[in-house]
């Protein structure tokens, strides 16, 4: 499929890079998804950025955010693909690459994420369980999810 699958810091981001990926996250959730909301909340100065390259165009997003700083465990977030990459169904190789990322640098630890609801069969597919009810978060439904570590099992 040619995919790149590039980590990086924000300090090791380029311009460009980060403004793609701003680009693509406003894209997504701001204008696809109708939601106002602050993307920018400060966590992407604590959090691994993965971006999946197709040639040299951004194709699909995720970071990892460190353990204590949106939840007591590390935490994938901001999952995204670009519509025009949707076709390639890259969707599951970017989490499982979240994945194994997290479990890597953080070992031991589980992931949380606070996922949009209609997505809990997709994230348990990778081994999230649900953790509470449906919520509200910004006009949409979520829910907290949890992988327990595999040094846990």
């Amino acid at each position: 499929m040619d995919l790149v699958f590039q980590w990086k810091r924000l300090d090791d981001l380029s311009t460009r890079e980060m403004y793609a990926i701003i680009q693509a996250r406003e894209a997504v959730f701001v204008v696809e998804q109708e939601c106002a909301y602050q993307d920018v909340d400060g966590l992407d100065l604590h959090s691994w950025h993965l971006s999946v390259l197709k040639g040299n165009e951004l194709a699909a997003y995720a970071r990892v955010v460190a353990p204590g700083l949106k939840y007591a465990e590390p935490s994938i977030g901001r999952v995204l693909t670009l519509a025009q990459f949707r076709s390639l169904k890259i969707g599951y190789a970017l989490v499982a690459e979240a994945i194994r990322f997290t479990e890597a640098h953080y070992p031991g630890a589980g992931i949380r994420i606070g996922a949009q609801a209609h997505l809990q069969k997709f994230y348990g597919s990778l081994g999230f369980e649900p953790v509470g009810e449906v919520y509200d978060e910004d006009g949409i439904p979520h829910i907290d999810m949890f992988k327990p570590s595999v040094l846990a099992r």
